[in-house]
């Protein structure tokens, strides 16, 4: 139970998380719900991921965000699932409850409120192309294909893993009524309307992994990363005509999506993302 003198504590557990706008982000959804609550940042090292979350949460911890490169080991902390987050087979929330902490997969649920909600794409009956199989492709895939596009493609460097994921999603996609494929990197085709960067190319400065004939007519290009390292991506779309954005605006929906499962409410972030764009945030 939380007080006034002693707000609950949250936080992103990652490495590194030096750079992480959450902890303005969830000062200010703290500040416009009136919840009493802190976040901090938590370095974990590379091989400590769990002990570092028992910690935090032995020591008043009520939750936390989960950061690269530790979803994948994230899912396994969790005893309970969210259907999205069972799909995704990766983690980025856990809530502690006291019978089993709880593992949420947000990411794709803030990619797709983000592309409709604020940047105005209907993704329904468009062709989609999601560039990387890792964990930031496999938290998205289940929510984008709810979104009901016309078709999916996966394309990965490593087939293999992109038709591993591709088959997870299958019966998923069935539902939905979406033609849903694995490809690589080298024949992802062409034309599609949207065309999302899950891959650790832009962290490597060298902009897509695909070819600019891949963006159709009026198409928009998506980096999940933002800030610095999303710039190449975004630049390579500039050049080829698309609308080029990057990962804020999902980086700021699903961290309400995280907040909902910790405080039980979506706080406003139409005003969050604006201070971020402009520069506000610290």
């Amino acid at each position: 139970m939380h007080s006034a003198d002693r707000p609950d504590r949250y936080a992103v557990i990652g490495h590194p998380v030096a750079h992480s706008k959450s902890p303005f982000i969830h000062a200010r959804f703290a500040e416009l719900t009136g919840e009493p609550l802190v976040y901090e940042r938590v370095l974990a090292p590379l091989d400590a991921f769990a002990p570092t979350v028992r910690d935090f949460a032995a020591a008043g911890g009520r939750g936390c965000n989960v950061t690269v490169p530790f979803k994948f080991e994230a899912h396994d902390l969790a005893v309970q699932r969210s259907e999205r987050a069972a799909l995704a087979q990766a983690v980025n929330t856990l809530r502690f409850d006291a019978e089993g902490w709880f593992g949420d997969n947000t990411d794709g649920a803030g990619l797709v409120r983000d592309l409709q909600h604020n940047a105005g794409i209907d993704l329904a009956g468009r062709d989609l192309l999601l560039l990387g199989a890792g964990g930031a492709s496999a938290g998205v895939l289940g929510p984008l294909l709810a979104a009901r596009p016309r078709r999916l493609v996966v394309a990965n460097r490593s087939v293999d893993k992109a038709q591993s994921l591709v088959a997870r999603h299958a019966l998923w996609a069935h539902r939905h009524d979406v033609a849903l494929s694995a490809v690589g990197l080298e024949d992802c085709g062409t034309g599609y309307a949207v065309v999302l960067n899950g891959t650790a190319a832009s962290l490597q400065g060298a902009g897509s992994p695909v070819p600019g004939a891949v963006l159709g007519p009026g198409a928009l290009a998506l980096d999940m990363m933002y800030g610095p390292a999303a710039e190449p991506f975004l630049q390579w779309a500039r050049e080829h005509g698309a609308a080029a954005r990057d990962g804020l605006g999902m980086l700021v929906e699903q961290a309400a999506e995280a907040f909902q499962v910790w405080r039980g409410m979506r706080p406003p972030t139409a005003e969050v993302l604006r201070e971020l764009r402009t520069g506000r945030a610290g």
